[in-house]
C-alpha cells in the first residue's frame, strides 16, 4: 500500500471508496453481509446519531456484545467523531463493569440486551446505554440512536479534525494482579503498527480473516477492525468462538490468527479425525502423511534443511493427502498465520509446518499497541517470536527484562500517571515485565514473565510456561496448567481437563458420568495424563520435570476466578485459592489423589 494516513478514520474512507460493492463484513454462510458502501453509510449515521446524542471529540463510548457484524459501523462511527470508542468483556461481573466504565469515563454503552441487567447493577454513571436487537425499557435502541442525528452535522469536518495523537481506543489489561489497567492507545500508535506489520506481512485489499476472539482483546481488534480500516480486509464475524471449526471450513482465510489453545485443539482435532477414520485403507494413508510431516517438522524445528529424499516424500504425501486435509479444515488458502497472546508449545509449531501450514509466532503486549515482534513464516525460526518490528529498539536490563522503545509504545495509563512512570521511564523505554533472550541474528525468545519464574528451594530459576506447554503438547486432554515449585523442592502441576476434548474421550470408552468431578478420579483419564506428563517430563531437564499431580474437579472458565478473559492464568489467585491442594503435592505420605506420571 503506497498511500499511507495519519488516523483510522482517513484509512477507512480511502478503502470504502476503492470497491464499494465489495463486501466487506459477512457472517458464516453470507448470512449476513455489508459492503464497503452500506458500511460507509452506516459508519455516517452512527456518527451523526451519536454526535446528536451528545458524543464529542474525545469522550468515551464503551462497546459490549459479541462478534457481529453490527458492531462495525458503530465502533467506527465513534472514531469519526474523535471520540475513544472501546469494548468490554462480556464476561465481566457488575462490580468489574463499574470499575472499568468509571476509570474509562464511559458516557454510553452500546450493548447486547442481556448485558443490560449487569449494566444497571454496576451503579456506573452513563448518561444513556443503547440497545442492538430490542431494547428493553428505559433503554436506547440503535434506531433511536439514529434518530438523533441532526440535519446540519458536518460528517466531512468532524472526522477530518481527529487528529493522531487522540486516543483511538482503550485496552484494559487482563488484571492478573489487582484491577486492569486502561491502556490508551492512539491512531499515531494503531497506524504505525499497522504499517509496520505489513512491511513484513503482507496484507492486500481483500484479504480475509475471521473475527472470533473478544473485540475487548487488542488481537481481535489489531487482526480484525484496524487491519481491515487500514488495508481493506474483509471480516467474517463469529458470534460464538466454538463455531471457528466450521467457519474457517466456510471461509478458506487467506490471512488468520489464534491463541495457542486454538491451534492446540485444531491438532488435537486432525489427530482425533485420523485416529477414528473408520475405512483402513484410508486411515493408513492419513497416518503416513502425518508421519512424512512429522519429519519435515523435527527438521524445521532443528533448523536443519530438508533432505532431498524427505522433501520428494513429503510432496508426494501433500498431494495425496496433505493439500485435501488442509482444505477440510479450511487453511489451504492462507498465506501466513499467527500465534500469540500466550506461548505456543514448539511441537504444535512444528506440527502444522509439517503440514505446510505457515504459522509465525508473535510477541507483543497492550501497551505495546499489540505486536511488537514477528517474522514472515517462510523466514521465521520456530520456536523464537520473530524480529521487532521496523523502528522499533530493544535492550535487556540486568535481570534479563526485555525493554523497549519506538511509536508502539502507549500514551500511558487511563488516570494513573504514577503507574505510568513505574512502565515507562523518562527516556521512553518501557519494561515489559517479559525475560527474553535475543540472539545474534536478532530472534527473540521469550522465557517467561518475570514475576512468574520459579525458583525452587535450591534457587533454580525455571519458566513455568516452558514447562506446562511441554506437557499440554503431549496430551489434549490437559485444558489447564498450573506448575507449582516456587521454593519447593520439586515441581508439581494442578491439572484441568479439557471440556471439550475429555467428554468425547470418556464417552467414546463407554463412561457415562462425564462430570469433572468422575472424570478427575477416572483411572483410564488419570493414566492418560500421567502418560502425558511423563511424555513432557522427557523433554525437560530433571529439575523442571514435575513430580506429582493432582487433577481437580472442575473445569477453569475464561473470566472466571483461575483464568483471566485471555487465558492467562491467575497464579496468584489460584496459589491462594488451592493452597491445600498443593500441600497435599507435597505431603510426605502421598494422597490417594495426588498422582505420578507413569
Amino acid at each position: 500500500m503506497s498511500t499511507r494516513f495519519g488516523t483510522l478514520c482517513a484509512a477507512f474512507q480511502y478503502n470504502a471508496a476503492l470497491a464499494p460493492d465489495a463486501v466487506a463484513l459477512r457472517t458464516p454462510g453470507d448470512r449476513q453481509t455489508l459492503t464497503w458502501r452500506q458500511y460507509a453509510a452506516r459508519v455516517r449515521a452512527v456518527a451523526a446519531g451519536l454526535a446528536g446524542l451528545g458524543v464529542r471529540h474525545g469522550d468515551t463510548i464503551a462497546l459490549m456484545m459479541a462478534n457481529r457484524t453490527e458492531f462495525y459501523p458503530l465502533e467506527v462511527g465513534a472514531q469519526h467523531l474523535g471520540a475513544t470508542s472501546f469494548s468490554v468483556y462480556n464476561t465481566l461481573s457488575a462490580e468489574q463493569l463499574a470499575y472499568v466504565l468509571d476509570n474509562a469515563g464511559a458516557r454510553v454503552v452500546v450493548c447486547e440486551p442481556q448485558h443490560v441487567p449487569r449494566l444497571r447493577a454496576s451503579g456506573a454513571k452513563l448518561d444513556h446505554i443503547v440497545c442492538l436487537d430490542e431494547a428493553p425499557a428505559h433503554a436506547m435502541s440503535v434506531s433511536d440512536l439514529l434518530a438523533c442525528a441532526t440535519p446540519d452535522f458536518d460528517f466531512e469536518a468532524t472526522w477530518r479534525a481527529v487528529r493522531p495523537e487522540d486516543v483511538a481506543t482503550l485496552i484494559y489489561t487482563s488484571g492478573t494482579t489487582g484491577d486492569p489497567k486502561g491502556v490508551e492507545t492512539t491512531h499515531a500508535n494503531l497506524m504505525f503498527e499497522c504499517y509496520a506489520v505489513a512491511e513484513v506481512l503482507d496484507i492486500e485489499f481483500g484479504d480475509t480473516i475471521t473475527s472470533y476472539m473478544p473485540s475487548a482483546h487488542i488481537a481481535d481488534r489489531l487482526t480484525s477492525l484496524y487491519f481491515q480500516e487500514v488495508f481493506g480486509t474483509q471480516i467474517t464475524c463469529v458470534a460464538d468462538a466454538k463455531e471457528i471449526g466450521s467457519a474457517l471450513a466456510d471461509l478458506h482465510p487467506t490471512i488468520w490468527g489464534a491463541v495457542p489453545r486454538v491451534w492446540e485443539k485444531l491438532k488435537a482435532g486432525i489427530e482425533y479425525a485420523v485416529a477414528n477414520e473408520p475405512d483402513e485403507t484410508r486411515r493408513a494413508a492419513m497416518r503416513w502423511a502425518l508421519s512424512v510431516a512429522a519429519e519435515r517438522s523435527h527438521h524445521l524445528l532443528d533448523g536443519r534443511p530438508l533432505p532431498e529424499n524427505a522433501a520428494a516424500e513429503w510432496a508426494r504425501a501433500d498431494d495425496l493427502v496433505l493439500s485435501a486435509l488442509r482444505a477440510k479444515i479450511g487453511l489451504d488458502q492462507v498465506r501466513w498465520a499467527i500465534s500469540g497472546a500466550a506461548p505456543i508449545p514448539r511441537q504444535t509449531l512444528g506440527f502444522f509446518a509439517g503440514l505446510g501450514i505457515p504459522i509465525a509466532e508473535i510477541w507483543g503486549m497492550s501497551e505495546l499497541t499489540c505486536l511488537c515482534s514477528v517474522s514472515h513464516p517462510r523466514d521465521a525460526r520456530l520456536g523464537t517470536v520473530g524480529r521487532l518490528l521496523p523502528g522499533m529498539e530493544a535492550k535487556r536490563a540486568d535481570d534479563g527484562e526485555l525493554l523497549v522503545r519506538g511509536p508502539l509504545v502507549m500514551k500511558g495509563y487511563r488516570g494513573e500517571p504514577e503507574k505510568t512512570a513505574e512502565a515507562v521511564d523518562d527516556d521512553g523505554w518501557l519494561s515489559t515485565g517479559d525475560v527474553i533472550t535475543i540472539d545474534a541474528e536478532g530472534f527473540l525468545s521469550v522465557v517467561d514473565r518475570k514475576k512468574e519464574l520459579i525458583i525452587n528451594a535450591s534457587g533454580k530459576n525455571m519458566s513455568p510456561a516452558n514447562i506446562e506447554n511441554a506437557v499440554k503438547a503431549a496430551t489434549p486432554l490437559i485444558g489447564a496448567m498450573a506448575a507449582v515449585g516456587d521454593g519447593k523442592p520439586y515441581n508439581t502441576a494442578l491439572i484441568v481437563l479439557d471440556a471439550e476434548t475429555v467428554g468425547p474421550y470418556a464417552a467414546q470408552s463407554g463412561r457415562t458420568d462425564v462430570s469433572p468431578a468422575a472424570l478427575a478420579t477416572d483411572e483410564h483419564v488419570v493414566a492418560q495424563i500421567a502418560a502425558g506428563i511423563a511424555a513432557g517430563n522427557a523433554t525437560l531437564s530433571r529439575v523442571e520435570q514435575i513430580r506429582r499431580f493432582r487433577i481437580l474437579p472442575t473445569f477453569w472458565e475464561p473470566g472466571g476466578d483461575e483464568l483471566t478473559p485471555t487465558m492467562k492464568l491467575k497464579r496468584r489467585v489460584i496459589a491462594e485459592k488451592y493452597a491445600e491442594e498443593i500441600a497435599a503435592l507435597y505431603a510426605q505420605e502421598r494422597p490417594a489423589h495426588v498422582h505420578e506420571p507413569a
